[in-house]
C-alpha cells in the first residue's frame, strides 16, 4: 500500500496477513491471545488498537492506481484465515482506480503453506511464477 505507484507491475502475497486489526480483536481465534504479549491487545489498549490500525493492510487501502495482485489463502489455514485474504481483495477491487487485476485463489485442500506434496508445491510455485518476463 505505501508503494509508489507505477512501482511495481505485480504482486503475489501468499496466504497475506493483511487483516491485522480485526485478527488481533478476535480472541476467539486460537492464535491471537498468545500475540497480545508482542503487538498489544487492541481490545484494552486504544494505544495498541491505534498502533495497529495506522500500519495493517487491510485498513490503509484507499483509491489509488494498484499494481496487479494475486492473493492466495488456504481453506484449513489455522494462521491467516481464508477470509482475511478474501476481504483485502474485496476491498481492493472496490477502491482501485486503475484496471489492473485483483485476483484471490483459495486453495480448499491447504493450509497455510499450501499443498502437503512435493509435486503439489512445485505445482503452485509455477502457478505463482507463470508469466514472469512475459511483458
Amino acid at each position: 500500500n505505501m508503494a509508489e505507484e507505477g512501482l511495481l507491475a505485480g504482486v503475489v502475497a501468499e496466504v497475506p496477513f493483511v487483516d491485522v486489526l480485526n485478527t488481533m480483536c478476535d480472541k476467539t481465534l486460537p492464535l491471537t491471545p498468545p500475540e497480545w504479549p508482542e503487538w498489544g491487545n487492541p481490545l484494552e489498549s486504544a494505544a495498541a488498537y491505534d498502533g495497529i490500525q495506522a500500519y495493517a493492510p487491510y485498513e490503509q487501502l484507499s483509491p489509488r492506481a494498484y499494481p496487479h495482485v494475486l492473493a492466495t489463502a488456504g481453506l484449513a489455514d489455522p494462521r491467516v484465515t481464508y477470509w482475511e485474504p478474501a476481504k483485502w481483495i474485496a476491498r481492493l477491487r472496490r477502491l482501485r482506480t486503475d484496471k489492473g487485476l485483483s485476483l484471490l485463489k483459495t486453495n480448499m485442500d491447504a493450509g497455510h503453506a499450501g499443498k502437503a506434496g512435493r509435486f503439489d508445491q512445485l505445482g503452485d510455485l509455477a502457478e505463482h511464477h507463470e508469466g514472469e518476463g512475459h511483458g
